[in-house]
């Protein structure tokens, strides 16, 4: 496939090569965590493991689960594996729920992340000729900073302009020659929508070229409305705080999956209700174990993604294994009467769907003893508010589209354009008003 660089030597590793790096570091990983982090020695004990068990990759499922309240109840520094005089960085999540997650980073651990980078914007089409705008929230958050390291580690010029002060962003954008954006999806359409109010055509008026988006789940047909919007090929790159950030996996111009960075995190794929280990391509919960940092290395952390991996060679000749697009998370599936509902699959229907935007929220409730979901979608055209029947109709076609993919009934209210809430982060999609919820 014509255009598509490759960064490092390793992301065409045979498969032999891939295991027998994975296997060395896990061995010194496991010995790591094992001397210096008392959580993961205690956990080995429990389980009767010691570092000299770990024999060949297979021996990695007699190894505990690492799970998000380890990070709670070891905060701040629990799980460090390094002194707080070699730590040169540190980042934390949101804290929305509690105390933040908080990582760290070695000096190595800062170059291995920034050439991690380097190698996702490098499949993603950036190169050295490219200006990239970063609009990810600039501070404890990992997003922007650090693709922000590993694009000028590839000679791109980066702008760091965080998220907000969106009429700046677009003029900013326009002025400098903007030609790759770093953003949430949700927020990239939102700017897209302000460009329009600023009698900016995204798609004309501006150079962009490139979409790199993560930070949330978004679907196929988010894409596409992104590539039409802003007239751009887009890719998506995962990572998550606990793991690294930014830089575990991202995708290539086939956009056949998220190749994994391999030689440093080994997946797996597990039952979500049993742990056991699946197959390649079953779908299941997403597990990832670092092998190659310094700081926080950590063990089988259940990243609670859904999805799966594949191994077979990509049409861009990279050998590292794939992983599918996100198919929700564990967490965030709904169970509405007995059915499992992803909020993806209810974008993907709005999203297919003419005359409503891109913006939608989903609420679930108790009706009496029946749990039951409305989804509130922005119409595109406010004219439509004034006609009952075309309202109704509209209403009806995306109801019964939703059962046919869901299987359950939903309520369906079509609101006024612009009158959801927009989000420069992380966008805010299921409201459930249940009980305990």
């Amino acid at each position: 496939m014509s255009g598509n660089k490759i960064w490092s030597k390793e992301e065409v590793f045979d498969r032999e090569q891939f295991r027998a790096v994975q296997l060395e570091r896990l061995k010194k990983t496991v010995k790591r965590v094992y001397e210096k982090v008392p959580h993961y020695k205690e956990k080995f004990q429990e389980v009767g493991i010691e570092p000299g068990d770990i024999n060949t990759l297979e021996d990695i499922q007699k190894l505990p689960f690492t799970v998000k309240t380890d990070f709670r109840d070891n905060y701040p520094f629990g799980l460090f594996a390094s002194e707080k005089k070699d730590i040169v960085r540190f980042h934390a999540s949101s804290g929305t729920t509690g105390k933040p997650t908080v990582v760290g980073y070695t000096r190595k651990d800062m170059e291995t992340w920034s050439e991690l980078i380097a190698r996702i914007v490098t499949m993603a089409g950036v190169t050295e000729e490219d200006t990239a705008q970063i609009s990810f929230g600039y501070g404890l958050f990992t997003g922007a900073f650090g693709l922000h390291h590993g694009l000028e580690r590839v000679g791109a010029s980066v702008i760091p302009m965080s998220s907000g002060n969106t009429k700046k962003q677009i003029m900013i954008m326009k002025d400098f020659g903007t030609t790759a954006l770093i953003s949430t999806p949700s927020y990239a359409l939102h700017m897209a929508e302000i460009a329009k109010e600023m009698g900016i055509d995204p798609k004309n008026d501006l150079g962009l070229k490139w979409g790199l988006f993560g930070g949330e789940g978004s679907t196929e047909a988010m894409r596409n409305e992104l590539n039409e919007r802003w007239g751009i090929f887009s890719t998506e790159n995962y990572g998550m705080s606990e793991l690294m950030g930014p830089g575990v996996a991202g995708e290539c111009k086939a956009l056949k999956g998220m190749h994994i960075n391999e030689d440093h995190f080994i997946p797996e794929i597990i039952d979500p209700n049993t742990g056991k280990v699946l197959g390649e391509g079953e779908v299941g919960e997403l597990v990832i174990t670092t092998v190659s940092k310094e700081a926080l290395p950590i063990i089988r952390y259940r990243t609670k993604d859904i999805t799966s991996l594949h191994y077979e060679k990509c049409d861009c000749g990279r050998t590292t294994v794939r992983m599918s697009k996100i198919q929700g998370r564990s967490d965030d599936m709904l169970i509405l009467g007995g059915v499992n509902v992803f909020p993806s699959q209810i974008e993907e229907v709005l999203l297919n769907t003419e005359g409503i935007g891109p913006h939608y929220q989903i609420k679930v409730f108790k009706k009496g003893y029946l749990d039951k979901i409305q989804v509130d979608v922005e119409l595109i055209d406010d004219s439509l508010v004034d006609s009952f029947s075309k309202l109704e109709s509209l209403s009806q076609k995306i109801r019964n589209k939703l059962r046919t993919v869901l299987g359950i009934d939903s309520k369906v209210n079509l609101v006024e354009p612009r009158s959801l809430a927009r989000f420069e982060g992380k966008a805010k999609r299921v409201i459930d008003m249940r009980e305990g919820k």
